[in-house]
């Protein structure tokens, strides 16, 4: 299909031109925005090449934003959580520049992992979404999941002769961000086919983990003392490791909250 072309068109056959153009070459942004871009233009007196300029950076920054959400979406968070809603002074076990520098996603790059350690209710969930979703913005194949939720789908795999595609799947992805390592005991054959995934990974993608054990804990996950070293060395293997402590600031927080009605109440008393 061609556009039939002729000089001097009306403002209503240009923009039904522009309408039916931008369908053609798949250009939703130019599409949507033409019309305050124009405005702008005008009101700014842009040059020519300034005005295409808007219009392509405008397509261009919707793509990026569109290509952002669905390497989100495909994460697999079960919730959204940013570096930004955290709160450091509530923690103070976590080091904010470390963080920040984490946000780089130069680790990613290099394929080192990360290991988050601590007890409940001090963040680690939180920082793991986050920096998971930092690097889903920048370009990078994520994959959130828990530990026993992995563990389980290894072995349905292998019962259905389906290991080695399921391996090679968690193998593609840039960042394998595991929760809750730590929480439920493994058996042999579990822990066996986790540390096949981490040998796939080795140095080559990075792999992310939360858990509420030291790893000094981790034998009553792995029951294999072998195995758990393994597993241990490659997961700390020139990575990074944060400590966020056993004081719970979401306990701390609700707590908070249950307090402040009471001393509203002690306050209006005293007036």
């Amino acid at each position: 299909m061609t556009l039939p072309r002729q000089r001097g068109l009306t403002e209503q056959a240009a923009d039904a031109a522009i309408d039916t153009s931008c369908r053609m070459l798949r250009l939703p942004s130019i599409r949507k925005e033409f019309t305050d871009i124009v405005d702008r233009a005008l009101k700014e007196q842009m040059t020519y090449r300034g005005f295409l300029a808007e219009l392509l950076m405008a397509e261009c920054d919707d793509r990026a934003r569109r290509r952002s959400e669905r390497r989100i979406k495909a994460a697999n968070f079960p919730r959204e959580k940013s570096l930004r809603a955290f709160d450091f002074d509530a923690n103070p076990n976590i080091d904010a520049a470390t963080v920040h520098t984490l946000a780089s996603c130069d680790w990613i790059k290099d394929g080192k992992p990360l290991c988050l350690i601590g007890d409940s209710g001090t963040g680690k969930s939180h920082m793991l979404i986050a920096l998971g979703t930092e690097a889903a913005m920048k370009g990078y194949r994520v994959r959130y999941t828990l530990a026993t939720k992995l563990v389980n789908e290894l072995v349905e795999a292998a019962d259905e002769k389906q290991l080695n595609k399921t391996i090679a799947r968690y193998g593609r992805v840039d960042l394998l961000c595991i929760d809750e390592l730590g929480y439920m005991e493994l058996d042999r054959h579990g822990a066996e086919l986790l540390f096949q995934v981490l040998t796939e990974r080795e140095e080559k993608n990075s792999v992310a983990i939360a858990s509420n054990e030291s790893f000094g804990g981790w034998t009553k996950t792995f029951t294999d003392p072998r195995l758990c070293a393994a597993i241990v060395d490659r997961l700390t293997f020139n990575g990074t490791i944060i400590e966020t402590g056993t004081d719970s600031y979401r306990l701390a927080s609700t707590r908070k909250r249950a307090e402040e009605p009471a001393a509203l109440v002690d306050r209006r008393r005293a007036q």
